[in-house]
């Protein structure tokens, strides 16, 4: 399975900037990978798995701002469509 988080912060002043860099390095060093600017995957063997995932990303949020989690299965992210367009 494979958790999905998308996220939407506020960079308006000091304090969101620093909020939203420490969330940031939250997921890097947990194990996400950039998918995109603010779309970030972590592989997860089991629903067990996926709920302690959910549960620390809830821990390390924000005050301010949007994340949205998203879980999918293997079958279902290898089934995602990439369009690239010229660089």
């Amino acid at each position: 399975m494979r958790v999905l988080v998308f996220f939407d912060l506020p960079v308006i002043t000091g304090e969101n900037r620093r909020a939203y860099r420490k969330f940031r390095k939250y997921l890097l060093k947990n194990g996400f990978l950039m998918l995109q600017e603010s779309v970030y995957c972590k592989l997860a063997l089991n629903g067990t798995a996926v709920k302690a995932i959910v549960d620390n990303v809830h821990k390390n949020k924000p005050e301010e701002g949007l994340i949205q989690l998203l879980t999918v299965t293997e079958k279902q992210y290898a089934k995602m469509d990439i369009v690239i367009g010229e660089t």
